[in-house]
């Protein structure tokens, strides 16, 4: 199982820390699992202009490429001005129209109100579903007032990432059982 978590955005350190105490949580977990962390701080992502994600270069296909590969993708990203980040819209905008299909997504969030989750529902959600993802239903959220000096500080928020992480990883595990199951089913 190939796991990829992605850091949404190029700016801020909350999300980077989140994923960074999942990335952990997988690794201690599950040590079978391979985890990638994707964090866009660390990458130049070309804006999309339409073409096939295998037509770009360097950082654009890599990042591209990491998460076609994967069977489960987390994505962690923080709420700017009541929406996702564009680096993020963009990672949607590389990949196929149906490039989430038979993966399996779960949703990290970081903002500095409780009135921002509703951007999971009305944003994220729709987009995944529409490039046929298999989504994790419950998802973290995450307020500014649960972090200190680049820590997190709220046992709540760890307890609901340890419970992402588990979530995560066997929702892929029965989805890649039961794609073996019909591979199977057609003898070839």
């Amino acid at each position: 199982m190939n796991i990829v978590a992605l850091s949404g955005s190029n700016v801020g350190s909350k999300t980077r820390t989140a994923m960074d105490y999942t990335v952990n949580t997988i690794s201690e977990q599950y040590p079978e699992t391979g985890v990638t962390l994707l964090d866009l701080a660390d990458y130049e992502v070309q804006f999309s202009d339409g073409r096939n994600f295998l037509d770009y270069e360097g950082d654009t296909k890599y990042v591209a490429q990491t998460i076609m590969d994967a069977d489960a993708i987390i994505f962690g990203t923080p709420i700017f001005q009541a929406s996702i980040p564009a680096t993020l819209k963009n990672i949607f905008d590389l990949l196929p129209q149906d490039g989430l299909r038979d993966k399996v997504t779960s949703i990290l969030v970081t903002a500095g109100s409780l009135k921002h989750f509703l951007i999971v529902e009305q944003q994220l959600k729709p987009i995944m579903s529409y490039m046929k993802a298999q989504i994790v239903q419950d998802y973290v959220f995450i307020e500014e007032k649960d972090f200190h000096r680049k820590e997190i500080t709220n046992d709540d928020v760890l307890l609901r990432i340890n419970r992402l992480v588990d979530d995560t990883v066997r929702r892929t595990e029965q989805h890649i059982s039961m794609r073996k199951a019909q591979e199977e089913a057609y003898g070839f």
